[in-house]
């Protein structure tokens, strides 16, 4: 009798989990969960800098931008699919520094960076200096899946892009009237110099991360800042985190910022706040930017030491916020 009562067993699971699955759940769909972390850049903008209706403006593009990716991830997509389609968002939007509306060289040209990494397996790719690409960060993701290298840059990175399907602009399309007119004026005052991010995790417990940016205002042609660089602007490990960083890009790559905050996670069991917290009082000072970062149990964490950082949260608890400033 014992040996038949443990034979019934398979077959009792059996019904029971094809119950369930007839029903429309999932296995372990009370466990799953998702977490997408937003930025849109930091830097030195006061609330008095600009008006209510432009701060409205500015917030709309945080929500959206939030919705773009929540879709994605409540409809159990990937955290990689989610991070490319709300840095797309960002990159069609011209209040951002990314794509449509980024800052100007000093020639008064756009050249575009731009990464993503997937947490599974570590797997990255990134353009950098680009003038002609419309959506570098899926520049990127093409970069990592269908070539053996992580970082393409200039007219090789275009050629790429337009060998794969990606769709090419003249420069003139990421040159807004706003960006003339503050290069006219040789400065950045009032201007929108941070870059965007995003960090998701997915349903599947995979963590990505990706940055996309028009750099500084009046860098140099062919300066390369923070945001293509993989620990650097950009980094995504299962096992550990997703950090995506905004501002001084020279600092972040001599600090190797993002892949900082892995590695005192990994080697010294950290937790997220814990790393986060170390290297931007150990590593950045004040006014060098933040970061927006995701742990593999979906505990998220957002810090700057700059006036402002736009950015944003929404996750499968409920959670949904949106800031520009501290309160």
């Amino acid at each position: 009798m014992r040996r038949l009562k443990f034979s019934l067993l398979p077959g009792i699971w059996f019904f029971v989990f094809n119950f369930y699955l007839f029903a429309g759940g999932q296995p372990g769909d009370e466990n799953k969960k998702y977490v997408l972390v937003i930025h849109g850049g930091a830097g030195g903008i006061n609330r008095g800098d600009i008006t209510d209706s432009v701060k409205k403006l500015y917030l709309a593009g945080l929500e959206e931008a939030l919705k773009t990716g929540e879709e994605i991830l409540k409809n159990g997509g990937s955290s990689l699919d989610a991070v490319e389609k709300v840095i797309r968002y960002f990159e069609d939007d011209p209040q951002f520094n990314a794509g449509r509306g980024a800052v100007l060289t000093s020639d008064g040209t756009a050249e575009l960076d731009a990464s993503i990494m997937s947490g599974i397996d570590k797997s990255a790719g990134a353009v950098a200096s680009v003038t002609r690409i419309k959506n570098p960060i899926s520049a990127a993701r093409a970069v990592m899946e269908k070539s053996p290298h992580v970082l393409l840059a200039g007219t090789g990175a275009e050629k790429f892009a337009e060998a794969n399907g990606l769709e090419l602009v003249d420069n003139k399309y990421f040159i807004t009237d706003a960006q003339m007119n503050s290069w006219q004026k040789r400065k950045a005052a009032l201007d929108k110099k941070g870059t965007v991010g995003a960090v998701a995790m997915d349903m599947n417990g995979n963590l990505a991360a990706g940055t996309s940016t028009g750099g500084m205002m009046m860098k140099m042609p062919g300066r390369i800042g923070d945001a293509p660089i993989i620990g650097a602007g950009t980094y995504a490990d299962n096992n550990t985190c997703a950090v995506s960083c905004t501002g001084w890009g020279e600092k972040f790559i001599k600090n190797a910022v993002a892949f900082h905050v892995s590695a005192l996670m990994e080697y010294k069991n950290y937790t997220l706040k814990e790393a986060v917290d170390e290297i931007m009082l150990k590593k950045l000072s004040k006014g060098d930017g933040g970061l927006i970062a995701i742990d593999k149990n979906g505990n998220y964490y957002m810090e700057y030491t700059t006036q402002s950082m736009f950015r944003g949260v929404v996750n499968s608890e409920g959670k949904k916020e949106f800031k520009i400033w501290e309160d």
